[in-house]
């Protein structure tokens, strides 16, 4: 039995300690690929310009997505305003909870869809949305309700969405460094007359092995960085409801429910409490699982069950 504060403090560690790694890897490969690319040019480099220009057309392509991302998603959601007296349980349930937590009032959806699903969007607190789907509100009582409102004002406490957007920013820059140095390498002819010398060669071939790799491996950390800021926000959402059996059921009951939420998609279902799609029920290999956006719901709820 571990103490929910001591649960959500062990989260945000092992966030920080996947965060810090990522910013380590990229930094690392940012500057062997930038250097792989300055010897097969054939010019001295300390590889920051590369990787500052990569940074700044990553950050630009990020830019939008980060200011405007939730009316996007909430277009594509074809979610409507909810209303007090319509949805009086999920309307009063994300006032009370907002007070409790002391965050504003964010923006209420409501998705007109059978399948139990719930997300938040927005890039702070203070443009927070919570989308739910009818089903959810349906086939949900007040407590699960709670449960699951909670999880996701948790996603805003902890500006998750302005996490996954920098991760985002420095995933882009490995790989734009990379699909350069492999274009240049592959098009390309460099210069005929360069003197590489060991150095020149080492970087040369540091770079191709990161430019290939990294992409990929920067992909699997922000997929892991997503898999631990959902334990993160299960654990605080019992720290702000205090009833864990809330959650615990409403994550038994989304587990329990197979259909797919029809507005969803690939680019979108990261946001969601659960997978919307569907299609990673069933028995999930230790490798396949690397590339999920969410932890097993049996994981999720057995790590719910062990918090007093």
């Amino acid at each position: 039995m571990i103490n929910v504060y001591e649960s959500v403090d062990a989260n945000k560690r092992k966030s920080a300690i996947i965060i810090g790694a990522f910013v380590v890897f990229v930094v690392l490969a940012s500057v062997l690929i930038a250097k792989g690319m300055a010897a097969y040019y054939g010019y001295q480099s300390s590889g920051l310009e590369f990787t500052g220009i990569a940074l700044v057309i990553s950050g630009i392509m990020s830019f939008a997505s980060y200011y405007w991302s939730d009316s996007v998603v909430l277009g594509l959601s074809g979610a409507r305003a909810a209303d007090r007296k319509r949805d009086f349980n999920f309307y009063t349930v994300a006032q009370n909870l907002s007070m409790a937590a002391g965050l504003p009032m964010p923006k209420l959806y409501v998705i007109d869809d059978t399948a139990m699903n719930a997300f938040a969007t927005g890039r702070d607190p203070k443009h927070a949305s919570i989308a739910v789907t009818r089903g959810i509100l349906d086939k949900l009582d007040r407590t699960e309700l709670e449960g699951v409102i909670g999880h996701e004002l948790s996603h805003v406490a902890n500006y998750d969405t302005r996490l996954m957007s920098v991760v985002v920013v420095l995933v882009g820059l490995v790989t734009l460094l990379g699909d350069w140095l492999l274009r240049a390498t592959w098009f390309g002819k460099g210069r005929r007359d360069r003197n590489e010398g060991n150095a020149g060669a080492i970087f040369m071939v540091l770079g191709l092995v990161f430019a290939l790799l990294s992409p990929v491996v920067a992909q699997l950390i922000q997929l892991a960085i997503s898999r631990r800021r959902e334990y993160l926000a299960d654990a605080s959402a019992i720290k702000l409801t205090r009833q864990p059996g809330g959650l615990i059921s409403a994550l038994k009951k989304l587990g329990l429910d197979k259909e797919p939420l029809e507005v969803a998609n690939k680019a979108t279902a990261h946001l969601y409490i659960t997978n919307p799609l569907k299609n990673q029920e069933g028995g999930i290999n230790w490798f396949a699982s690397l590339f999920n956006t969410h932890p097993p719901l049996a994981d999720r709820i057995k790590t719910l069950e062990q918090m007093s």
